[in-house]
């Protein structure tokens, strides 16, 4: 089912984590589709273009406010983590009991409040470790080499036992980078191309860990929010992969940027990390033809619009 025909009107969504970059993105994106929306956030003050949200404020670490989130909800979009591939092996232990015991306390109280619906977003960067072909399919091995990937693990495969023992729907998104939009919290950018950009207009030089080799998939964040609409469009369970199916080196995404900004950029290249995989693309071809979905912003052009909406937001120009 393609996005334009997804129509929410009557359905009661509660997004978990509305007030971060993807979460503000997909919000307007159910509102525009007659949804109504509940945001759950610690603090939730994000302001949304397309109507009106119920906000719910509480912890997900302790579970406070799920209960209000949850209540007459039709569906559940999970987009909270507490932890970043980069930090996560830092505190393992925290990130468990945060994300992993989180996650678990939200099925129950799914359960409690007879929602059968949710929306996963796993990773597609993190979960398979070093790809032994390219592009990656869904049916690779799983052997994440960070605490951030093994608990996106974890939580798929309690979804799946939840699934098969209480007739839970869960749609599981594999994402990979995503970037563009607009950006709600500027000091708490992740990615390469947010933080990269930021750095190139502040005239910092830019840390690339390695010689620049390194291979991600990167998807611009409306075709994100689009298959992230269709995933309620598909009937049953399902795990896909969610990018643009195409690999870029940091090196290259670095030239792509100075050719938008027509700024020469300043790196400086330090030691590998042992958590990083080399290289990383996404075969998106189940997501595709389950969904009727299709990533169809070039990096290029995601890029060249980032780029006019951040000079915007932070110059005013």
């Amino acid at each position: 089912m393609s996005v334009e025909k997804v129509s929410l009107s009557g359905t009661t969504v509660a997004v978990l984590g509305g007030g971060g970059f993807i979460g503000t993105h997909l919000v307007n994106a159910l509102l525009e589709r007659g949804a109504q929306v509940r945001v759950y956030e610690r603090d939730p003050v994000a302001q949304y273009r397309a109507g009106m949200v119920v906000p719910v404020a509480g912890d997900f670490a302790d579970g406070s406010g799920l209960d209000a989130a949850l209540a007459g909800a039709d569906v559940v979009y999970h987009l909270i983590s507490t932890t970043v591939p980069g930090t996560s092996n830092a505190d393992p232990v925290g990130d468990v009991q945060s994300n992993l015991v989180g996650t678990l306390r939200l099925l129950q109280e799914m359960r409690k409040h007879q929602v059968k619906r949710i929306v996963y977003l796993s990773s597609g960067g993190t979960v398979y470790g070093q790809p032994s072909c390219l592009p990656v399919s869904e049916d690779h091995p799983l052997d994440p080499l960070c605490s951030y990937g093994i608990v996106k693990v974890a939580v798929e495969k309690y979804l799946n036992m939840y699934c098969v023992l209480e007739g839970l729907t869960a749609t599981v998104l594999r994402v990979s980078n995503p970037y563009g939009g607009t950006v709600r919290r500027t000091n708490n950018l992740q990615g390469a191309i947010p933080i990269f950009l930021r750095k190139m207009l502040a005239g910092e030089s830019i840390e690339i860990w390695g010689d620049g080799s390194t291979v991600r998939d990167y998807i611009y964040i409306d075709d994100l929010t689009n298959a992230m609409v269709c995933a309620l469009g598909v009937e049953g369970s399902g795990v896909y992969n969610i990018g643009s199916g195409v690999g870029h080196s940091l090196n290259e995404v670095l030239e792509i940027l100075s050719d938008v900004t027509g700024i020469e950029a300043r790196v400086r290249y330090s030691a590998p990390r042992g958590f990083d995989v080399s290289r990383i693309v996404l075969d998106v071809s189940r997501a595709q033809e389950a969904l009727g979905w299709q990533s169809g912003t070039t990096l290029h052009q995601g890029c060249s619009l980032y780029w006019d909406q951040l000079r915007v937001q932070t110059t005013g120009a």
